[in-house]
């Protein structure tokens, strides 16, 4: 739980345009804006290795300064990252008041999967839901929350209401429709046949056989080359 702030000190960003990002990129910095609050939107930018320090805990609360100036509490809102290297390009924060309730996002974990029996008779557990909509203190929008499934069964179905949300967090996803795992009887040897020879025969549909194709592909009859 973020019970404690990361200091980030990043400078305002003055110029726009795509060359302009791309140099900053180049230097190793990482392009960001930062909104809410009752004050106009500014946009900055931060050391790449700074950024990853102050976002190592997912629920953290940073004090963000800008060129020195007094440090505002804020929260990511959102990451934009390289598609192909993985990157963190752009950040999205959002100014808060520790004394006054957000609402977050945050992972769901299950843990004791493989100990689960179902899981050891075959069972194949699937996990429905894998974020919750939380509301909090800024300081107590946890990293995580996580629900052991060690004793799930074949054919259970585990819903939001099951799981356990820490002190002063409100989950905010309707508790008794939200579908957290299932646990779904392994398939049998037939049946995964079955499946396969239904594919084969859906593959095969609509294909004429290379020969009648061939007998088709004629002339049709009463042709003549002589007119």
């Amino acid at each position: 739980m973020a019970s404690t702030t990361t200091k980030l000190t990043v400078e305002r960003r003055p110029a726009a345009g795509s060359r302009a990002a791309r140099r900053l990129r180049r230097e190793g910095r990482v392009l960001g804006v930062v909104y809410g609050g009752g004050q106009e939107p500014v946009g900055f930018h931060a050391d790449a290795r700074d950024l990853r320090h102050a976002l190592a805990g997912s629920g953290a609360v940073m004090d963000l300064s800008i060129d020195g100036a007094k440090a505002t509490p804020v929260v990511l809102k959102e990451t934009q990252r390289d598609p192909v290297r993985g990157q963190t390009i752009h950040v999205d924060l959002l100014r808060v008041r520790l004394d006054e309730e957000i609402t977050a996002v945050v992972p769901l974990e299950l843990l004791g999967v493989d100990d689960a029996p179902g899981v050891k008779e075959g069972g194949v557990l699937e996990q429905i839901t894998r974020e919750l909509n939380v509301e909090a203190l800024p300081t107590a929008i946890p990293e995580s929350i996580s629900h052991e499934v060690g004793e799930m069964q074949i054919g259970e179905t585990i819903l939001l209401s099951a799981v356990a949300a820490p002190q002063d967090v409100k989950l905010l996803d309707d508790v008794e429709e939200t579908v957290v795992a299932t646990l779904s009887p392994p398939k049998l040897q037939a049946e995964v046949e079955e499946e396969i020879e239904s594919e084969t025969v859906l593959v095969g549909e609509g294909e004429e056989p290379a020969e009648e194709a061939a007998e088709g592909s004629g002339e049709p009859e009463g042709s003549s080359e002589e007119e």
